[in-house]
């Protein structure tokens, strides 16, 4: 996992020394991605840019590489890990290409020689890559289907910059901070979420998951590789069972090849446990050592949790029970609550933009610790999505919302902004235009009963949308710390079949999760079969309310806090004077409550006080 930027120069405006000194600056804001090595390519048109997480092959993935093929030069700077990449090597090498190392770099570069723009419909993995075609001129942009791996984009005077991570633009002349109307409803109407393709910076731009750019100094077309197609499922559901658990225990196995130390993360919930399972197996099989596990928890959490719809257990003893019947190395990471507050600002510098508060500094701390005894970690993200397991899948105010059924409270959302911002901007009218032109992307065939549909909308946004901010969270937070999280359920062959599974399948016995259940009985214990879904664990730790609402407090109290423009302030005091009851229903998804609304709100102060965004109202 690494870090790639780059920009064209078409026009030739700059010096090739003053374009360098560019290149480096960017590529040095990214350091923390890629904090092992780093590398340039820079020709007349193009430069460059990686950073390097060294996670397989050391010696042969270097990059960006070069690759030089019947005349032409070719330039690959690509962030990521190709899970079928022995199978397209051997395709490759039946091709007559040969091969010096063993990275799966190589094979892309190779593989793009080979299949051109087609590559992307042979790849398996997580990726963001950009590939220079010297004799065409033209630079190649392609990111996986889910979105894994970031990658962000700017179009300044007819010339393409890119970038991981947006701060490496800022560095690039011409790119400033400046926010604008679609940014304060980004932030604010669909935040911590964001609309794919959109960032919160006015003309910077994210490559859309499963999309490509073909760019060069005549045109940039713009398309995607991959879409869900809906169509009648076949299969009974004896088959169904099968399938899914052979496409999802091939994800693992694939997912576990590495050259550093690698764990899982175990939350004693289904998701985590069943991974963990199966790579204690797998790598038992290979005669490697104990696979190691890593939880997370806080100072005091077994005295000051309460149980909730939202979180009905905490995952101690769960944790304990598979961690003991698999025989891992597990330990437990134990954070304090002062730090979940003082990394708000590192958590909000690692996704450039506020996020899901300490929800986000948590894990940021988690990675640090884990860091300390491996590089590669395979998480249980992406399986409520995928398999419904979420509350809003079976809640009928949710179902009946008409909007995101992750933040159903719109007037809330509308009432925190100052009368000045209120005037120009009308989030409900923000929010249900996104909200249309995504179920205006779904395809329903005729097959469809009335549940299916309205279950294939919910799927569909929660994939695209919500799936999408943890995806952001893991990666920025891991890379953040030099680490890869790596998604087993994010493989798009396992989202593909269970597209078509009809809800009563996948549901089964009207369990969330119902059908991944019935899959694992007999293989996890029960207890981990049938626990309820319970969410990536926050803190409960009263010292924690207590410190954001006094950060809160003082951005409030200070004039010149530049949040005060945009926010109602008397309504600010009412949630600090509330300590954030005043919000009922989660802010977002199922943890983001008072407390981390409070905090959310001093990210925001903390974006506009280092990022300096131009309020371009």
């Amino acid at each position: 996992m690494c870090g790639i930027v780059g920009f064209t120069d078409f026009n030739s405006v700059m010096r090739d020394e003053e374009s360098k000194e560019i290149l480096y600056s960017m590529n040095k804001k990214l350091t923390r991605r890629g904090p092992d090595e780093g590398g340039y390519y820079t020709s007349k048109k193009i430069f460059l840019g990686h950073k390097r997480l060294i996670v397989i092959d050391p010696i042969g993935g270097k990059q960006p590489m070069i690759y030089k093929y019947e005349g032409n030069t070719y330039a690959i700077t690509y962030n990521g890990q190709i899970y079928n990449s022995n199978e397209i090597r051997k395709s490759l090498i039946d091709k007559g290409f040969k091969f010096e190392g063993y990275s799966d770099t190589e094979v892309l570069i190779k593989a793009f020689v080979c299949y051109g723009y087609r590559v992307v419909n042979h790849l398996n993995g997580i990726f963001a890559f950009a590939i220079w075609n010297e004799k065409k001129e033209e630079l190649f942009l392609a990111r996986d289907h889910f979105g894994v791996k970031p990658l962000f984009y700017s179009m300044k005077n007819n010339e393409m910059v890119f970038a991981s991570e947006i701060k490496a633009l800022f560095e690039f002349p011409s790119i400033y901070p400046c926010v604008d109307e679609t940014g304060i409803s980004e932030l604010f109407g669909i935040g911590p979420c964001h609309s794919p393709g959109i960032t919160a910076f006015k003309d910077i731009y994210e490559l859309k998951p499963a999309s490509y750019i073909i760019f060069n100094k005549n045109y940039c077309i713009k398309d995607k590789y991959w879409r869900f197609e809906s169509k009648e499922h076949k299969d009974d559901f004896v088959e169904t069972c099968n399938k899914v658990e052979n496409i999802l225990t091939d994800s693992i196995k694939r997912q576990l090849i590495s050259d550093v130390p690698l764990c899982t993360f175990l939350s004693g919930g289904l998701d985590s446990s069943l991974i963990t399972m199966y790579a204690s197996k797998f790598m038992e099989k290979e005669g490697k050592d104990k696979l190691k596990t890593f939880s997370v928890d806080y100072v005091d959490n077994d005295k000051n949790f309460k149980e909730n719809e939202f979180q009905p257990n905490s995952d101690k003893d769960f944790i304990n029970l598979i961690s003991n019947k698999l025989n891992t190395n597990h330990r437990v990471i134990t954070l304090d609550t002062p730090e979940l507050a003082e990394f708000l600002n590192e958590a909000m510098i690692a996704r450039d933009v506020p996020g899901m508060a300490d929800i986000d500094s948590s894990l940021l701390l988690f990675c640090k610790h884990v860091k300390k005894e491996a590089t590669v970690a395979l998480t249980g993200e992406c399986a409520d999505e995928i398999f419904g397991g979420y509350p809003w899948f079976f809640r009928n105010d949710a179902l009946n919302s008409n909007t995101f059924p992750w933040s159903i409270n719109i007037e809330d959302r509308q009432n925190l902004l100052s009368q000045r911002i209120k005037n120009k901007i009308n989030l409900k009218d923000y929010i249900n235009n996104k909200y249309n032109e995504s179920l205006a992307e779904i395809e329903f065939n005729e097959f469809d009963t009335k549940e299916n549909i309205e279950k294939r909308k919910i799927s569909y946004l929660t994939q695209n949308w919500f799936m999408q901010t943890l995806l952001d969270r893991s990666d920025r937070m891991a890379m953040y710390s030099g680490m890869e999280l790596r998604v087993p359920f994010c493989d798009y062959r396992l989202a593909e079949y269970l597209w078509n599974i009809p809800w009563e399948m996948k549901a089964y016995k009207g369990r969330e999760k119902g059908l991944l259940r019935h899959i694992m009985k007999g293989k996890l214990p029960d207890e981990i079969v049938e626990r309820k879904k319970s969410p990536y664990p926050k803190t409960w730790n009263p010292s924690y309310l207590k410190k954001v609402k006094e950060m809160l407090a003082e951005i409030m109290k200070d004039e010149d806090a530049p949040i005060k423009i945009l926010l109602d302030e008397k309504v600010i005091w009412n949630l600090i004077d509330s300590e954030g009851n005043n919000y009922k229903r989660p802010w977002f998804g199922q943890l983001m409550t008072g407390p981390q609304l409070m905090a959310y709100l001093c990210q925001v102060n903390m974006w506009l006080e280092t990022y300096k965004p131009k309020i371009d109202i």
